[in-house]
């Protein structure tokens, strides 16, 4: 069995016409854009890299964006500041703050602050709160993990009654898209640093969502014959072949896994493409919304 590559680019490609299409539509109807504010804060240029490709997304589909860019010592109330600006402003319907924020700066202080009309990132702690209790629905879910959410059916997997495992427990992914599993009826499994015999049950899943962060960690003899893999890692190794010296790979033995899996994400261009995709839907998402409650 040779695997199906999920190239997540393809599919964010459509999503973006679609949100490019619902944009002009928007902009016709109310007369300005939808907006996204960020909130940046530090010295680390990975996350200085994402908000610009966040920004040239939006610009590419009609949304117009804004970003408060703070320095590593910025104040905890400097940062505060921006995110009650973003709050306030009429013209801006989304609220994106770039995380990890510097140490000193509290993350939840911050996150509970964005409007929760304006949260398109889905980490204010309500939203998270309702996306863990059953019955209850968040106003939005992390750009993310509703990628892989979307990948898991655009590939036509099977999640209602899967076994699902997720191998990391970050706030950011791993966390948020197992109680996205539970809530589409997996059975679910957490897999992380502290597991025991982690090859063993991952052998057991019908779908692995692999978000833990290290080159290749889940190899290929692993994975049960016929599971779909969304691999979330990107991973920089050294390659002296490579025209650059090093190449980019996920948190799976793709070369391996792609030989016994049914389906499984290209790295780079599987989920990557689809987290600022889900970004941009939840910030038309929002737009809409304020814009019909205003004019009620």
């Amino acid at each position: 069995m040779t695997a199906t590559i999920i190239d997540g680019q393809v599919i964010a490609n459509r999503m973006q016409a679609e949100i490019a299409e619902q944009a002009a539509r928007f902009k016709e109807q109310f007369g300005y854009p939808p907006g996204l504010g960020a909130v940046l804060a530090g010295d680390d240029p990975a996350s200085a890299q994402y908000v610009r490709m966040k920004r040239r997304a939006c610009g590419k589909v009609g949304i117009a964006s804004v970003a408060h860019t703070m320095t590593a010592s910025s104040t905890q109330e400097e940062v505060e500041a921006a995110v009650r600006q973003l709050n306030d402003d009429p013209a801006i319907h989304g609220i994106l703050v770039q995380l990890p924020l510097p140490k000193h700066i509290d993350e939840e202080r911050v996150l509970r602050l964005v409007s929760l009309d304006k949260d398109v990132d889905g980490f204010h702690p309500e939203n998270i709160g309702r996306l863990a209790m059953k019955g209850r629905e968040p106003s939005f879910t992390p750009a993310t993990p509703t990628g892989c959410m979307v990948l898991l059916k655009e590939v036509g997997a099977q999640i209602e009654g899967a076994n699902a495992v997720v191998i990391g427990r970050s706030n950011i992914v791993g966390l948020p898209v197992a109680m996205m599993l539970m809530k589409a009826n997996a059975t679910l499994t957490v897999c992380h640093s502290r597991t025991r015999n982690i090859a063993d049950i991952v052998r057991g899943a019908d779908i692995v969502i692999a978000a833990i962060g290290k080159a290749e960690f889940v190899k290929g003899d692993w994975i049960k014959p016929g599971a779909v893999v969304i691999d979330v890692g990107t991973n920089q190794i050294d390659d002296p072949a490579a025209e650059k010296g090093y190449r980019w790979v996920g948190d799976v033995e793709f070369e391996k896994a792609k030989e016994v899996a049914s389906a499984i994400t290209k790295v780079p261009g599987g989920v990557g493409p689809m987290t600022i995709t889900m970004l941009l839907h939840n910030t038309m998402k929002a737009a809409t919304r304020i814009a019909e409650r205003v004019m009620i």
